[in-house]
């Protein structure tokens, strides 16, 4: 498929080319994915075609600093190694010109078909201001994309009452039985958000069908990224909630990301909401967007960065990287997530401890580096605190600490080497499990990537993603308690 003629496209591709080309490869993430030159956020259009895993995303080639949203993109064998493509849209249409917004993939019919927002956002000759949202299609064959030639497919008049044109965004798309579905937030009258359900037939005409759930003033406002999908038993209801109020431990103030599990009936499109959990519990996640892999698992992405801490270093001309896709699973009513099993393909080098007992600052030979993948399960808990400082020498540290007696864990990027004042510590509770040799065990999962850390606490139970930008030199991993630990430890080297 021909690439409908654009300039914009044109000069984008050329600059996101020679950008790439300039940045050197030791100074990018080793097996997250990361812009390819300028700014990174959402990803979008997460999806199988011609059985490769495409991924896009939220882009600005220009700069590495937010800007007009073009869709980067990229595509994968394996969920690890990921090959930049040509960005695939550029905002140049009268009903795109303020964005070429988040949104979703199918392959429909042997193309590959993209949904997404476009945003006009313009002053009229009689001087009002005309900003509105509306979903977008185009289509292509993995490589090159034409919009479609009677885009919107979904505008302001298809909205229900009280529906927001203002905030009326990120339609994920999928397919059951004969029909397409696409959920889409919204933010409703009382200024709450809201996800929206349509159907069609034939991916240009949408009907609207009902209002699936809303904050009702209780999880935020505006609700992004909306996916819906099923999990086990349950169908599961995951959004970007902005502006939430911190909950105890379980939420946060400001962007979270959040699963509402739930029951779902097909005939009538009722959705009833049972509970409400967050997807991490860390410092650097939002807007994640899954996909059903080819051999039928549920897998999710997010973007590894919070809207109201940007650490980009100024000198570096990229900004955002993607947290390592994770396998979904429903487990005595929880979602769990672990890390794609693809990657322990490239674990090399396993340096192993067994029942390591340790009092004070401990160093173990082996076990040190930023591109690693580290399990520690506790065993014994004679302390108050047991601390794991990593990507540490005398100058720098990340630290991550259980406190035993009130059984929290704690990620802080306080002396990672940030100038900024930004959030550095958040908290999630952290309770042991009984092992099947009926004994209690806390179990830490690391991966380390140069300059980020996914902590999965207790296969996978609770997640803690956190971007930090630490001078590479610091590569040291100490072990700490105020008492004494037994614990279990099994380090990899992640050779992609």
């Amino acid at each position: 498929m021909e690439q409908m003629e654009s300039s914009q496209l044109d000069m984008a591709r050329k600059i996101e080319k020679k950008g790439i080309s300039e940045i050197p490869a030791e100074s990018r993430p080793a097996y997250h994915l990361s812009s390819p030159v300028g700014w990174m956020n959402d990803p979008n259009g997460f999806s199988v075609y011609r059985d490769e895993y495409h991924l896009f995303f939220q882009y600005h080639p220009f700069s590495n600093q937010w800007g007009p949203m073009h869709w980067g993109h990229c595509k994968s064998r394996d969920l690890i190694r990921w090959e930049y493509l040509p960005l695939a849209m550029a905002p140049d249409e009268p009903y795109d010109g303020g964005g070429c917004y988040s949104g979703s993939a199918i392959e429909a019919e042997g193309e590959h078909v993209l949904f997404y927002t476009g945003v006009t956002d313009r002053y009229l000759e009689d001087g009002t201001h005309e900003y509105c949202q509306v979903q977008c299609m185009a289509k292509g064959d993995g490589l090159n994309y034409s919009k479609y030639r009677d885009n919107p497919v979904i505008a302001g008049d298809n909205l229900p009452e009280g529906g927001s044109v203002k905030d009326f965004r990120d339609p994920k798309i999928w397919k059951e039985g004969e029909y397409y579905y696409l959920a889409a937030g919204n933010r409703n009258a009382d200024g709450d958000g809201q996800v929206l359900l349509y159907r069609s037939d034939d991916l240009e005409q949408w009907v609207f069908l009902t209002v699936l759930d809303q904050s009702r003033g209780e999880y935020g406002k505006m609700w992004e990224c909306p996916d819906f999908f099923p999990l086990g038993d349950r169908q599961i209801l995951m959004v970007s909630p902005q502006d939430m109020r911190a909950k105890g431990y379980e939420f946060h103030n400001g962007n979270n990301a959040i699963f509402i599990y739930g029951q779902y009936d097909r005939s009538d499109y009722e959705f009833e909401r049972e509970k409400v959990t967050s997807v991490d519990y860390g410092l650097d996640f939002y807007a994640p967007q899954t996909v059903q892999t080819t051999d039928g698992r549920r897998v999710m992405i997010g973007w590894m960065q919070s809207w109201d801490a940007k650490l980009t270093n100024d000198f570096w001309n990229w900004s955002g990287m993607m947290t390592l896709p994770r396998e979904l699973t429903l487990k005595e009513g929880r979602i769990y997530q672990s890390p794609v099993r693809e990657l322990e393909r490239y674990r090399k080098n396993r340096v192993e401890y067994t029942r390591k007992r340790i009092s004070g600052k401990t160093v173990l030979s082996g076990i040190s580096g930023r591109v690693i993948d580290l399990k520690v399960d506790l065993t014994e808990f004679a302390f108050h605190y047991f601390t794991i400082r990593f990507a540490c020498n005398e100058e720098y540290e990340m630290l991550l600490q259980y406190n035993h007696l009130r059984k929290c864990l704690t990620i802080d990027r306080t002396h990672s080497g940030l100038v900024r004042d930004v959030v550095c510590r958040r908290k999630m509770t952290a309770e042991p499990f009984v092992s099947e040799t009926q004994k209690e065990v806390l179990s830490l999962r690391l991966l380390l990537d140069r300059y980020s850390v996914e902590v999965f606490l207790n296969e996978g139970e609770k997640v803690m993603s956190a971007v930090f930008h630490t001078p590479m030199e610091a590569d040291g991993v100490i072990f700490d308690t105020d008492g004494t630990a037994c614990m279990n430890v099994v380090k990899y080297d992640i050779c992609v």
